[in-house]
């Protein structure tokens, strides 16, 4: 179904709106209207894009994920893609897509829905993956399924 929609739905739309829009101030005012969208949300789109990797930057030297902002560069790339797309239906959603406040909303609900799979992927310890390196000489302690101590190691018998 989303395939549908993406490929044969929305394109009707736009062929919709953009004739009717065409009636009524014309073809070239129309075209006009389409690449005026297209500049004006491109020039927007890169201030908010270098502003979202700097953010992602300055979190990353904190030594914190830059989750949101990865989640937020996402939602700009689809903003990119909607206002170059010709149509005036897609540029209406991509620049609603360059408002930071709707943006960090969709980001925030696109965490929500993926944090559960990130964090059982990131490993069956509780260490996040920022933490400092243990020391290759201390013994690493787990718990086995039935919650007792296995200490990983090495040994070597000497007879």
């Amino acid at each position: 179904m989303p395939l549908l929609f993406i490929f044969i739905i929305v394109p009707l739309a736009e062929l919709a709106v953009l004739i009717k829009v065409g009636s009524y101030i014309g073809i070239l005012w129309t075209f006009a209207l389409i690449l005026l969208t297209a500049t004006i949300g491109v020039s927007i789109l890169r201030v908010q894009g270098l502003s979202t990797l700097m953010r992602a930057s300055q979190k990353m030297q904190e030594g914190r994920l830059p989750a949101k902002e990865l989640a937020e560069g996402f939602l700009l790339a689809l903003a990119g893609a909607l206002l170059l797309t010709p149509g005036l239906i897609t540029d209406a959603c991509g620049f609603m897509l360059l408002v930071p406040s709707i943006r960090g909303r969709l980001a925030g609900s696109v965490l929500k829905r993926f944090k559960p799979t990130m964090t059982m992927s990131a490993g069956m310890n509780d260490h996040s993956p920022f933490d400092r390196p243990q020391d290759p000489f201390e013994p690493r302690v787990q718990k086995d399924l039935s919650g007792h101590n296995v200490i990983d190691g090495e040994y070597r018998r000497e007879d």
